[in-house]
């Protein structure tokens, strides 16, 4: 092994497979949890919860309390912390234990977050959040997105993606950290771009999913796509994030994959939106799995408003979701309008 001990803060299913990647790297990962269930499972090779039937590798550990992280690496050093939290849980986590984190910091550890969603009431993404926590660290810091679903990356199934940063040193340093036969993580400075594409394709994986249930099919399905990605090219100006990151693996490729399979939580909610006859409020409130898509689509129509951004599809999302608008008026909406740019 070329390193110590790497911790994950959250043991959901795409940190507890990042921690699987890293048990390739490393002696021994760490993954820090708050729930009993999560913790027993993981300590017996599997997270039963997240990721059932799934083996994990035996240097992969589990930890309630910090007495009980530091207990299990005493004898190792930490050189690796993931943020595995999801954008809404970022503040109260690390303002409860921001000291703690801090100490890591100190210490040179480099933090990666992979973290997907925009708040919908303050407009910040995950940048925006660890910029107020940890202002001194930032050069520290690096952000994942990309095409993975959590259960093909502890299958060691191929994955490529994007990691954003500002420092080379230290993005090239996670890089290496990440690699193995199976999993590769690809540099780049567009922290903007990377963190508004793996957030605003969940949105549009709602959709493919909505789409579906509804009964359409690849047509319509390449349409949405098509649009969605024009329309996220323009929240990206607003930031100044590079269109080219948008076509890239946090943008087309994570895109495609979240819209066209049955293992995305974004997609599957959007399907069962259009057959169960549920609200969305009721369908999120009965499951325990995060669907990141539901608060980013209140959040980009915020963004929308904000920045006076023609995003319709976006905002027909919003009507679908928040205001309990048919999505086949929507479609219809969308169908009709105006023929007036040569694109």
């Amino acid at each position: 092994m070329k390193y110590q001990t790497a911790v994950v803060f959250g043991g959901g299913a795409f940190g507890t497979s990042i921690a699987s990647v890293l048990s390739e790297n490393f002696k021994q990962v760490i993954i820090k949890v708050r729930s009993q269930d999560v913790y027993d499972s993981i300590n017996l090779g599997e997270n039963s919860v997240y990721l059932p039937g799934q083996q994990l590798n035996s240097n992969i550990k589990s930890a309630l309390t910090w007495e009980e992280l530091d207990e299990i690496s005493k004898d190792s050093k930490i050189e690796f912390i993931v943020n595995g939290l999801p954008t809404s849980a970022i503040n109260s986590f690390f303002s409860e234990n921001c000291k703690r984190v801090e100490t890591y910091l100190k210490q040179g550890v480099p933090l990666m977050t992979i973290s997907k969603g925009i708040d919908p009431e303050t407009l910040e993404m995950s940048d925006d959040l660890f910029q107020e926590h940890f202002p001194h660290y930032l050069d520290q810091i690096t952000y994942l997105s990309g095409p993975s679903f959590a259960k093909e990356i502890v299958d060691k199934q191929i994955t490529v993606v994007a990691l954003a940063g500002k420092m080379p040193d230290t993005l090239l340093d996670t890089c290496q950290k990440l690699n193995t036969e199976y999993f590769k993580a690809i540099p780049t400075y567009d922290i903007k771009g990377v963190l508004l594409g793996g957030a605003l394709k969940n949105i549009l994986a709602i959709a493919g999913g909505i789409l579906e249930g509804l009964g359409y099919n690849h047509n319509t399905r390449a349409a949405m796509i098509t649009r969605g990605i024009n329309e996220m090219l323009r929240f990206g100006k607003v930031y100044n994030a590079r269109p080219e990151t948008f076509y890239s693996f946090a943008g087309m490729g994570d895109l495609i994959l979240t819209t066209t399979s049955s293992l995305s939580r974004n997609k599957t909610f959007g399907v069962e939106i259009a057959k169960s006859g549920k609200t969305p409020e009721e369908i999120i409130n009965s499951q325990r799995s995060v669907v990141e898509g539901y608060k980013t689509t209140k959040a980009a129509y915020n963004l929308a408003k904000k920045y006076k951004i023609r995003a319709p599809l976006f905002e027909g999302m919003y009507e679908v979701l928040y205001n309990d608008v048919e999505p086949q008026k929507i479609l219809k909406t969308l169908m009709k309008l105006p023929i007036s740019n040569i694109e």
